[in-house]
């Protein structure tokens, strides 16, 4: 089922946003660290395949990625909310 992005979020960290969701992602916080450790997890694995995201944290409504410092935010936030929308 798709997932309605509400919002995205600036973190302290600037290669790290925060997309809130309108229902819930994880009830615990989940924690991905490559692309390796999300091979069991279908949404993981998608935002994964999108180049320059490095890492994933599933919380309650919202779920954080951390980008490569070398790639933008512009390129990057179309291209995760547009995965969320069609999960």
């Amino acid at each position: 089922m798709p997932f309605r992005v509400s919002e995205i979020q600036p973190t302290p960290n600037p290669n790290a946003a925060k997309f809130v969701l309108d229902r819930q992602v994880s009830p615990q916080p989940t924690s991905f660290f490559n692309a390796a450790a999300a091979q069991d997890h279908p949404l993981a694995k998608k935002l994964f395949a999108i180049d320059g995201v490095a890492s994933l944290l599933f919380l309650g409504d919202f779920i954080t990625v951390n980008k490569q410092p070398n790639v933008s935010w512009d390129d990057i936030a179309k291209s995760v909310r547009n995965v969320l929308e069609k999960a």
